[in-house]
């Protein structure tokens, strides 16, 4: 019986602590209970690909190289640090979680580049949120001092940096990709959303400024797989209609159609869960029997049996 294929896309900030700790320290050890889920799920018989995020730590690492050198380091550059060490934590936690369940399996996880085009509207419309949530005061500072364009969050808990998301074109290491899943590595590709180049006249690459939203990475690379299911990881257990409101309402199922009229409403926050939904609805939509879900790492497993989550399906 082949086993059922998911891709799990989990945000930068769900390797953060919520009570906002940044150490790297900490990462590591928010990955180790991360793996933990992810074993389960291997074990229940399912193939798992991951995608991470990047928005707190890449904002980390280019803030902090424009504070003590600033214009050295250019944000593709700072995408591929962040691309690099979150994702050794992640392979260095699943593969010891599965040595400790003696299970014949490693993770691994691969620099993965990203196309896009180049006259993608969202290089003129920045929306993508990096770096960590700070004041009105500290918004201004940033923006007056290193030109950053900040942004208020949906929720009024303060503003993040926001950059340019050009939408993903093509996967370039994907042979790679398959390659490694097929001997059966626990596969991380298309960390941060991948490192975004350009197509030059001869037919090579060339690295732009930008960040691509892992949540589009991933519906492409699940697209491209042939997953059966597109999981998206966030800090909450299901999706909320009037999000951090009084009349605040977690939905259990969702259409295509339905999410689509509630994005076209204004109901979810671009660059943060809006993204998901709709990666959620355009892998759906792409063959018949999909599914996509968002949902936490602790209740993906019952998500997949539907007894969690927000779970997408074609109309």
């Amino acid at each position: 019986m082949k086993q059922k294929r998911l891709v799990i896309a989990i945000g930068g900030n769900a390797l953060l602590d919520p009570n906002g700790g940044k150490s790297s320290n900490l990462q590591l050890e928010k990955s180790k209970e991360l793996a933990i889920s992810i074993i389960d799920l291997v074990e229940s018989g399912y193939e798992v690909v991951i995608v991470h995020g990047n928005g707190p730590q890449v904002g980390q690492i280019y803030a902090a190289h424009e504070k003590f050198e600033p214009n050295t380091m250019p944000l593709k550059e700072c995408t591929s640090m962040s691309q690099g060490y979150t994702g050794a934590h992640l392979q260095y936690a699943i593969t010891c979680e599965a040595m400790k369940r003696k299970l014949d399996r490693q993770g691994i996880s691969l620099i993965t580049h990203i196309e896009v085009d180049p006259k993608d509207e969202k290089f003129q419309n920045p929306d993508k949120p990096i770096g960590f949530t700070v004041s009105k005061e500290e918004a201004d500072y940033l923006t007056k001092t290193y030109g950053y364009t900040m942004r208020e969050s949906i929720d009024g808990s303060g503003f993040r940096h926001v950059v340019s998301s050009p939408r993903p074109i093509k996967i370039i290491e994907m042979d790679a990709i398959r390659h490694l899943i097929d001997q059966r590595f626990i596969v991380i590709a298309a960390g941060g959303g991948g490192i975004p180049v350009i197509r030059q006249e001869d037919g090579t690459y060339q690295g732009v400024d930008a960040v691509v939203d892992k949540d589009f990475a991933s519906e492409k690379l699940a697209i491209e797989l042939d997953a059966d299911y597109l999981i998206f990881i966030a800090s909450v257990d299901s999706v909320a209609l009037n999000y951090g409101k009084p009349n605040q309402k977690f939905i259990n199922k969702l259409t295509s159609q339905e999410a689509e009229l509630l994005i076209s409403q204004g109901e979810f926050e671009a660059g943060s869960i809006q993204p998901k939904i709709m990666a959620s609805c355009n892998f759906v939509n792409s063959k018949k029997g999909r599914k996509a879900i968002i949902t936490s790492i602790k209740k993906c497993k019952q998500a997949l049996n539907g007894e969690a989550g927000t779970v997408f399906v074609q109309e």
